[in-house]
């Protein structure tokens, strides 16, 4: 793989866009990962609640994803703590990496920075915004859902869709650097990720969406392969277009990219009784919907399976946008 100077800025957070950003990196160098710090549950709601730092976990992964350094390093950020390891007990050693360097250079902003650097990562991550910020949504039955962590499993537990989500406070600002590389970016990719809670949030931050609807960039979202239990059962490929259109109040999207291989039916049947979520495939109408709005559909095979866990395979998603960038930038 030939990398090229192609400058990509990605929007999401959680384990898509590291499943992305780990391909993304073997064809660009310039790489700006915008990740949304929502995220109150788990270690980095503990670290978030106790310092008063940002939630650490979605930077950590993506951070681990565009790393170059030894697999030995990776592997400690990713080290999870026992549930026999007293207060430290499910706590990831990366978010505690990323506490301490925060503590050792006084903000957090310095030490992702520092962090990067020991991490020999390609590109740079970060944040949505440097200020405290809490999530929520109001599903359809009128119920206000406060905290990221708590949407997927009360929304769920409602068996009612997702009307909104929202941020508190509303206003709040982005990290300049985000803006300047969304300004000058070749392309900017959302998702693939959960809808609301990794995607949405930086949609909400309006200086952000702003500039990207601004920017001169190719717009690309990528669809995830499954529904997610509690954010988009039910939906189809044109509902979570509607949906980001509805929260970003403008069309902006220049092309989607779909998965067009059936998964096994065995493990099909796994998702369904789980979670009873299934894979998001388009027909001819759905796909003459979509293009009608003036968005290209690309449909590849794009499915990686491991350990029964379905999830895009990061190369070939990444071949395909830079492709696409080859196609449209002469």
């Amino acid at each position: 793989m030939v990398k090229n100077d192609f400058k990509i800025v990605t929007i999401g957070g959680g384990s898509g866009s590291s499943v992305l950003l780990h391909g993304l990196k073997n064809f660009t160098k310039n790489i700006t990962a915008i990740v949304t710090a929502a995220d109150d549950g788990g270690g980095s709601g503990i670290l978030r609640e106790d310092l008063g730092m940002l939630p650490p976990g979605d930077i950590r992964s993506c951070l681990v994803a565009l790393s170059n350094s030894e697999k030995e390093m990776a592997d400690l950020m990713k080290f999870r703590f026992s549930e026999s390891s007293g207060r430290l007990s499910g706590q990831s050693f990366g978010n505690i990496f990323l506490a301490a360097m925060s503590e050792i250079y006084k903000d957090f902003e310095t030490g992702l920075k520092e962090a990067s650097k020991v991490l020999a990562i390609t590109g740079k991550v970060l944040p949505m915004t440097l200020e405290d910020v809490t999530l929520y949504a109001k599903l359809e039955n009128g119920m206000v859902i406060e905290g990221e962590s708590n949407i997927t499993f009360l929304a769920r537990k409602e068996e009612t869709k997702i009307d909104h989500v929202f941020l508190k406070p509303e206003i709040i600002r982005p990290p300049f650097e985000s803006l300047d590389d969304i300004n000058g970016a070749d392309m900017i990719v959302l998702g693939p990720g959960s809808l609301y809670t990794s995607i949405m949030p930086n949609l909400l931050v309006k200086d952000l969406l702003k500039a990207i609807i601004d920017s001169k960039a190719i717009k690309v979202y990528i669809l995830n392969i499954m529904t997610q239990a509690g954010e988009t059962i039910g939906y189809r490929a044109i509902d979570h277009i509607d949906a980001i259109y509805k929260h970003a109040g403008e069309n902006f999207l220049d092309y989607v990219i779909v998965n067009n291989k059936e998964i096994d039916e065995r493990i099909k049947l796994k998702y369904k009784y789980k979670d009873k979520t299934e894979q998001i495939l388009l027909n001819d109408l759905e796909k003459k919907t979509i293009e009608a709005r003036g968005i290209k559909v690309i449909e590849d095979s794009l499915i990686e399976v491991k350990n029964d866990y379905v999830r895009h395979d990061a190369n070939h998603l990444s071949r395909i946008l830079t492709d696409i960038l080859q196609d449209n930038i002469k």
